[in-house]
């Protein structure tokens, strides 16, 4: 009986490995038929008019390097802005924070319109009052109702006029770079 197990313990153990294997084998193979389904999809070059395509999006983005200024935070009593100097399309951060309950106002948003005189691009009120603080996003962008039909009107030296109080103005400007996926076709 002893010699009857130990004959029976290795053909045990043989017919454990070989299903293992048997099994490894099974998965290996469907998961290179799946990887070989996978990297037909990814091929791009079956296709001319699919090759010029990338080559234009390369060129495209190639051309747009874009790089995300440092931010260095402007303040104003409780009015913050986080640069003095943005691309087209780019999103300008105010973060007001500390406002007295006295305080009450609004933040004129002041587009150029020549190197002298501004023109109101839009009003955002406080009140210390209501809301200590808050943050705002704004991002210039072209429009026909405001009289913003090209790039031009854009870019170029903003202020911020914190009207109903004594802070002084922020300043920013607005530069000839574009944020990659903005669109820069005149409007008007």
């Amino acid at each position: 009986m002893n010699k009857g197990i130990i004959i029976a313990i290795p053909i045990v153990i043989a017919i454990i490995v070989g299903v293992i294997a048997m099994a490894t084998m099974s998965n290996e193979s469907s998961n290179m038929e799946i990887e070989d389904i996978l990297d037909k999809e990814i091929r791009t070059s079956d296709s001319p008019e699919v090759d010029e395509k990338l080559d234009e999006i390369e060129k495209i983005a190639d051309e747009n390097e874009y790089e995300v200024l440092p931010r260095e935070w402007q303040t104003s009593g409780p009015f913050q802005i986080d640069r003095n100097q943005y691309a087209i399309g780019e999103k300008i951060f105010l973060r007001i924070g500390g406002l007295g309950v006295q305080e009450k106002g609004q933040i004129a948003v002041m587009r150029p319109l020549n190197n002298t005189h501004y023109s109101v691009y839009l009003t955002v009120p406080f009140d210390g009052a209501n809301k200590e603080g808050f943050n705002y996003y704004l991002s210039p962008q072209l429009s026909a109702v405001r009289g913003l039909c090209s790039v031009d009107d854009i870019m170029g030296k903003w202020a911020l006029v914190f009207r109903g109080t004594n802070y002084p103005n922020l300043n920013f400007e607005i530069i000839d770079k574009v944020i990659p996926g903005t669109s820069i076709d005149p409007v008007c």
